[in-house]
């Protein structure tokens, strides 16, 4: 009997996985709930080769879904960590590359008795990252190793500075010009440190236009992780061969610091395509 397989891909977004309350932050207890009921639900995470196989028109499993988190903050490492590794998951993490800093791994949630890191909530870090001080709010370089050989992370471009340019640049043509900079130095940084840089780029705080996407793309990018609302749902196999090289716009969802009850509901509707645009309308 074949196995079913995938209408819909869902796309989870997280930031912050802390005790420090704040904005984008899951607590460490309502994450590892989320977690349990996705694998006690028969959810499998997939990487995001196989996220672009089924963009592409190939079959997928259902209760296939993404993990993702954005910016690479130290908690994804002391607690985002230790929950997916328990579970045998995979999430991808979109770095900024720049941020990353030298020196040991720090200890986490599975050190038993280690005194963990003070976690600074999202506006601090903000404060320490414009000071210099990333190192206080973001991963270190021997972090993002860890997790990467125990299979628990992916990491791919969130751009190498996370400058929105269409904000800060005097003119079109700057904007062209700071952001072409910007992602080929990110492309650079990781396939230094990483070995590979991927095609997949997660856009600043979602935001792109017709320039960044030319850009991007003439910078080997092709699959675009936006803050839109939805799911995703595979090519027609008809056009498979047409669409490989194709640009793909990837929907997400983002998940709030509620219950696990909260994410199964969100997760019935938006493994739905239909229900999914339904719902979507609605909202809108």
């Amino acid at each position: 009997m074949s196995r079913k397989q995938a209408r819909a891909v869902p796309v989870l977004m997280y930031h912050h996985v802390s005790t420090s309350p704040g904005m984008i932050t899951v607590t460490p207890g309502h994450f590892a709930a989320q977690m349990d009921y996705l694998a006690n639900a028969g959810y499998r995470t997939i990487g995001s080769a196989q996220l672009a196989a089924f963009l592409s028109g190939e079959d997928m499993p259902s209760k296939s879904i993404v993990i993702t988190f954005d910016d690479g903050y130290l908690d994804n490492w002391v607690h985002a960590h230790p929950v997916l590794e328990r579970h045998g998951f995979t999430a991808l993490c979109f770095l900024v590359s720049s941020w990353p800093g030298e020196a040991g791994v720090r200890p986490n949630a599975a050190n038993a008795g280690a005194a963990l890191p003070s976690l600074l909530d999202h506006h601090a870090g903000e404060r320490a990252i414009e000071s210099g001080r990333a190192d206080d709010a973001i991963l270190r370089w021997s972090e993002i190793e860890a997790m990467r050989n125990a299979g628990t992370f992916e990491f791919h471009s969130h751009t190498h500075t996370h400058v929105r340019w269409d904000r800060v640049a005097g003119s079109p043509g700057e904007k062209r010009e700071r952001l072409h900079d910007d992602l080929h130095a990110a492309r650079s940084a990781l396939r230094t440190r990483l070995g590979e840089v991927s095609d997949h780029l997660c856009w600043p705080q979602g935001y792109y236009d017709d320039d960044y996407r030319e850009v991007a793309l003439n910078a080997g990018f092709r699959h675009f992780y936006t803050c839109h609302t939805g799911t995703n749902i595979s090519a027609n196999p008809l056009d498979r061969n047409a669409c490989v090289d194709a640009e793909r716009t990837i929907k997400r969802l983002e998940v709030r610091d509620r219950p696990a009850s909260w994410l199964a509901s969100r997760l019935w509707v938006h493994t739905r395509p239909a229900i999914s645009r339904a719902y979507l309308k609605i909202k809108r």
